[in-house]
């Protein structure tokens, strides 16, 4: 079926943490990683059977979930998981922080590549750890990995566990299979543990390939942890479930016992049955969404060259966040934040968020109407002119 993500819908008045989270009804909200799009409809419909029983007790995780998840991988990424490697939980992030709990001790040192994901740093400190920045290179309109930094950090005892972000959230890279194995072969000499968030693995732009960092070599594949969920590429994130996918049974057992100890070991059968729905039914729907996306960002990128030059925009090869370098404005962050908000009632992140090196630079999420999209930017030019 022809989905349309030209329709807007009403989200105001629904408790929705990012239309609802502003007093400003003239608010245009371009923040937190969610989506203005409705979910397919073989998960809107099978969500609406589970509701129409009419009882919502605690709920049993069937082998249908597990064929599903190891179906979608197998026949999309040609990675094969063993159901036994998956823990179920209710979201990335406190996977993450249950297989920090599990391959740490407080004191230790976790790596990351800056600017990234906001939580990977609130994961590591509250187990007790250090971060640790292997900072990514801003290079022209991309990012690129800093291996001779990587090689120096790793080699640091104390340094247990790297987080890695494939695809990267907020540089739009789509990590390379050259990229991903000279990673893994430093991480693996100086026997640090690859964790890799692959949230957004299913948005990938035609032109470029996911390569689940787990499935390039048995070897990598002992050596790491990885963070799976169909929450951001079907817009399912509010009903909370993710995959934690580890081969190695001792790690496993330390990560199960984490996640009991950190009490995120039920999910809600809402999250259990989208999942199955959007792995076994939703592929055209995804296929839809992914094209639209990338019209989306060629807008931007048209907008920009035309109406914005001395504001760039990272090149995006996969999620649907957008990098602006904003340095221009010789503002920082926050206080551009705030100022866009006020002044232009449009809501961005501030890079700051995602570290030292996002600083003076703005996240936009364009998974929205394109009609919303080019209201945003309108609403930047304004503020830009107005400087």
């Amino acid at each position: 079926m022809k989905y349309d993500f030209d329709k807007t819908v009403q989200r105001h008045g629904t408790n929705s943490y990012k239309w609802d989270g502003s007093d400003n009804p003239e608010m245009l909200p371009m923040w937190v990683a969610d989506m203005d799009f409705r979910t397919s409809e073989p998960i809107i419909k099978a969500l609406q059977e589970r509701v129409s029983h009419g009882i919502f007790g605690y709920t049993r995780v069937p082998e249908a979930y597990y064929e599903a998840v190891t179906g979608w991988f197998s026949r999309r990424h040609g990675w094969n998981i063993s159901k036994d490697w998956i823990i179920y939980t209710t979201g990335v992030v406190p996977a993450l922080s249950a297989i920090i709990k599990a391959l740490t001790a407080p004191g230790d040192k976790v790596l990351i590549q800056g600017p990234v994901y906001n939580c990977f740093y609130s994961s590591i400190r509250n187990n007790g750890c250090h971060v640790i920045s292997n900072p990514l290179i801003y290079t022209g309109d991309t990012y690129k990995m800093d291996f001779e930094d990587l090689e120096n950090r790793t080699a640091d005892p104390e340094v247990k566990a790297m987080i890695l972000c494939n695809p990267h959230n907020p540089a739009g890279r789509v990590w390379t299979e050259e990229e991903l194995i000279r990673l893994g072969e430093i991480c693996i000499k100086n026997g640090v543990t690859v964790i890799s968030d692959e949230i957004h693995c299913e948005l990938v732009f035609p032109e470029y390939r996911y390569i689940p960092f787990a499935s390039i070599s048995e070897n990598f594949q002992k050596h790491s942890v990885t963070c799976v969920s169909a929450s951001k590429s079907f817009n399912i994130a509010g009903l909370q479930i993710a995959n934690i996918v580890c081969a190695d049974e001792g790690l496993r057992k330390k990560i199960d016992k984490a996640i009991n100890i950190n009490e995120v070991c039920d999910v809600n059968p809402f999250g259990v049955i989208a999942t199955v729905a959007a792995y076994n039914e939703s592929e055209e729907w995804l296929e839809q969404l992914i094209a639209y996306l990338k019209g989306n960002y060629d807008c931007m990128s048209e907008y920009c060259r035309k109406y914005l030059p001395d504001y760039p925009i990272a090149k995006l090869e996969g999620t649907y966040l957008v990098w602006m370098d904003c340095r221009k404005l010789h503002l920082a962050s926050e206080e551009l934040e705030e100022r866009l908000k006020d002044e232009a009632a449009l809501w961005l992140n501030a890079g700051s968020m995602y570290g030292p090196e996002g600083e003076g630079f703005m996240r936009w999420n364009i998974a929205c109407p394109r009609s919303s999209l080019e209201q945003g930017l309108e609403r930047f030019r304004r503020f830009i002119g107005q400087r």
